[in-house]
């Protein structure tokens, strides 16, 4: 296949088939057991640490760029982990929790038995393709599910890569990667997968819903949006900015819970700006052949963000770009991290989600005003705050609303396992990750035993004067 050409389209019938023989696997063991479940990550794990040298190199020929390290460090290594917690707590998340009836149905009992879906479908982004295929399979598989999983035809080295492996260290019935362009997405998506899991933007978020519920298929969607940061009055603007930066330049700022735009105490904003420089020149000392610093995923983004960049100078921004050496990055899709200050509402910068290493900065006069404009503006994915005081960590907390937060740090909340990870409202609905992950693909089936000695007999017509008597008991 020449992936330099438009993407091979699959056809509709030939989707249909691949999932018709999904069903059927999954009707005929419908509840696997641990040790299968247990199998099929373990196969999983030995894939990631058998090809991550071949990984790397196939997602940084589908960015012409993306540093080995960082996908070793923000897709690996999440990854694993996901199949290690997986693994760690899976007995627990299999067993049925039982307990006794409440009072009145006494020596009833019931319980909530975990049970497999179905057959679940991934809908895979280009920006982390590894991590965001892996994660939401570890939940598929450990809840006993089978799955089929659609890479993004923007990153098809990769795509091609997993389909190949999928196949060898796991049976055609369990997992099916596919690949293909946009009307196969669509054909995808209109599947009747018993859970849906798409993540990408909330523009195509809206269509995969739409093609969802014509199948009353649930879905989980991890879109994005313009996460915020906040910093206190009371938080060094260096140390902010340091860590920020590191945040805002990982894979180039294509991360969809990257920090996306930060609000600055009024009057510090220009030792914001110097220290946001002076963190970009000691993280990257070079940019152009730094093979720290990740390219854009494509011309197209490129143009996208260059485009934001001169509509903000039209409009009268101030655009301080980080170039520590001087360089010239034409001739590469990589971009310089650039600080955009006296930012206006009618900026596309101010408006769409960045996705890339520029970073508009506004400023604020009281902790009030700050969330404020947090809350003007559609509920993100992410929310970042920078402060010491609790009382002002617990005001933000308390009264802004976002998918998930990091406090005097950026991204980390989305590599602990044992929190849910998910947007809410245009960043998303649903969660996944650790035992949420599990929860979101099992079906918690509720259970009432009845016991040999039934006194809801009692109860039973014809009514009398007793039922009277017992009712009104009940309804005191």
């Amino acid at each position: 296949m020449d992936l330099a050409s438009p993407p091979l389209e699959l056809s509709k019938a030939h989707l249909e088939s691949t999932f018709a023989a999904l069903k059927t696997a999954y009707a005929g063991s419908p509840a696997p057991d641990r040790a299968a479940r247990t199998a099929q990550l373990k196969a999983l794990e030995c894939m990631l640490r058998d090809n991550m040298d071949t990984f790397a190199e196939a997602i940084s020929k589908d960015f012409s760029h993306r540093s080995p390290h960082e996908t070793k460090m923000l897709e690996c290594f999440p990854a694993l982990e996901s199949i290690k917690n997986a693994l760690k707590h899976l007995r627990s998340w299999m067993k049925p929790q039982r307990s006794w009836a409440s009072f009145w149905f006494l020596p009833g009992r019931t319980e909530i038995r975990p049970q497999p879906l179905g057959v679940i479908g991934i809908i895979v982004p280009w920006n982390y393709p590894l991590f965001l295929a892996i994660t939401p399979l570890v939940s598929a598989l450990a809840a006993g599910n089978r799955a089929m999983i659609k890479m993004s035809e923007f990153s098809p080295h990769v795509g091609e890569l997993l389909a190949t492996l999928i196949a060898k260290y796991l049976p055609p019935d369990q997992v099916i990667v596919i690949n293909g362009g946009p009307e196969t997405g669509k054909a995808f998506s209109s599947l009747p997968f018993d859970h849906l899991l798409f993540t990408g933007s909330t523009q195509v978020g809206r269509h995969v819903m739409r093609a969802a519920a014509e199948n009353l298929t649930p879905v989980t969607l991890e879109l994005g949006g313009k996460s915020p940061t906040i910093i206190g009055n009371d938080f060094p603007i260096a140390e902010a900015a340091e860590r920020i930066m590191y945040g805002k330049c990982l894979n180039a700022g294509q991360t969809c819970i990257a920090p996306d735009y930060v609000l600055v105490p009024l009057g510090r904003e220009n030792e914001f700006v110097a220290a946001a420089r002076a963190a970009v020149s000691r993280h990257y000392p070079t940019l152009k052949d730094n093979p720290d610093y990740t390219a854009i995923i494509n011309e197209r983004h490129l143009q996208r963000l260059s485009g934001y960049l001169d509509d903000a100078i039209a409009k009268g921004a101030t655009v301080t770009e980080c170039n520590p050496a001087s360089e010239v990055l034409s001739g590469t899709r990589k971009i310089l991290p650039a600080v955009v200050t006296q930012v206006t509402p009618d900026m596309q910068i101010a408006q769409e989600e960045i996705f890339g290493p520029i970073l508009p900065v506004f400023t604020y006069k009281s902790l009030n005003e700050a969330i404020a404009y947090v809350n003007g503006q559609p509920r993100p994915l992410a929310l970042y705050y920078f402060g010491y005081d609790q009382a002002d960590i617990d005001r933000v907390l308390d009264e802004t609303i976002s998918g998930g937060v990091s406090i005097n740090e950026t991204i980390m909340h989305i590599a602990q396992e044992h929190l849910p990870f998910g947007g809410v409202g245009p960043s998303g609905m649903g969660h996944y990750h650790g035992r949420f992950g599990f929860e979101t693909f099992s079906k918690s089936k509720p259970i009432f035993h009845q016991s040999r000695l039934n006194g809801l007999k009692l109860l039973h017509p014809p009514y009398s004067k007793r039922f009277d008597r017992l009712i009104k008991l009940l309804l005191h």
